[in-house]
């Protein structure tokens, strides 16, 4: 039994030797760098360290003594930093995507020391979400059906609301696009996400179940509209009267001012003495001198005594 055991674990053991170091997934968005490390003691009887990718083309060629040889040139070419056999990979573009492996080229044969599993992805595209048809079922409950979509790719999804409550019916699960990238529509706390994402970016569009759904509102209760509306129109009244009652009192006082209006009567200023009656003679007489009586107008007249009268 202890026999069997031993014979299995070397033949795994085997196995992973012959197969190789476990693959390190990287995500690198496009036009970024990547450094290649080398994290790996070097055996015995070392001729040289070779970069490949996808283990048949060779890149970069270390030999000892920091000599290298570029054999192959990716889109943006190498730089070579300072730690022994590491290599940065410059502006990577998709076509650079692959698995990048440094072997061990020595006597006995080849051993693998690194593998890196490179995926170079672009920004994703912006995302659109639209609410395509809203079901009334009653008022208390409605249907949002939307739709979460890409300039290459879509998906649909359905929202019920029942009084302030929604959860999704349809379209848990994620689209993967033409590009590798995920698309996926979910709620959360009342709002729908439109989620477009990959491993380096994403972008997202958002809309609120409120805006769609009366039932998301708050109720107002139908009695302070009716107390509202009474309300307004009772100080409309009492405005329209107050105001058509001071309008009449103002046209009444002016009016009455009118009225009493007391206009005065000119006077004539008395330049010469007051007209002389035609049927009156006066004479003018004036005072002798030395008199001290105040001048007057008019003259004594002494009438003729009777008995003179008579004898003429």
């Amino acid at each position: 039994m202890r026999q069997c055991v031993v014979l299995l674990f070397a033949s795994l053991l085997t196995l992973c030797e012959a197969k190789g170091t476990i693959e390190t997934p990287v995500f690198v968005l496009k036009g970024r760098d990547l450094l290649l490390e080398l994290h790996a003691d070097l055996p015995g009887g070392l001729s040289y360290v070779d970069w490949k990718i996808n283990k048949t083309v060779n890149l970069v060629r270390f030999k000892p003594g920091r000599k290298l040889i570029v054999l192959h040139n990716v889109s943006g070419g190498f730089e070579f930093p300072e730690k022994n056999f590491s290599v940065i990979l410059k502006n990577l573009q998709e076509a650079d995507s692959g698995v990048y492996s440094a072997v061990a080229v020595t006597d006995s044969g080849d051993k693998p020391l690194t593998e890196y599993k490179v995926t170079v992805q672009g920004p994703v595209s912006p995302v659109e979400l639209t609410v395509d048809r809203v079901d009334s079922n009653s008022s208390e409950s409605c249907d949002l059906h939307v739709t979460c979509r890409t300039h290459n790719s879509h998906i649909n999804s359905t929202f019920r609301c029942v009084a302030h409550n929604c959860s999704q019916e349809g379209g848990e699960r994620p689209e993967v696009t033409t590009s590798g990238a995920s698309l996926q529509v979910y709620l959360l706390n009342s709002t729908i996400f439109c989620n477009h994402s990959n491993q380096v970016t994403w972008t997202n569009a958002s809309n609120t179940t409120k805006h769609f759904c009366s039932s998301n509102a708050p109720p107002f209760p139908y009695g302070w509209v009716t107390a509202i509306c009474t309300v307004t129109l009772v100080i409309t009244v009492v405005v329209f009267v107050l105001i058509c009652c001071r309008r009449r009192r103002r046209i009444t006082d002016s009016r009455q001012i009118v009225n009493d209006t007391v206009y005065e009567v000119p006077q004539q200023e008395v330049t010469s003495a007051p007209p002389l009656n035609q049927n009156s003679t006066y004479s003018l007489v004036g005072h002798p001198a030395g008199s001290t009586q105040p001048e007057s107008i008019y003259a004594t007249v002494k009438k003729p005594d009777r008995s003179s009268i008579k004898e003429e």
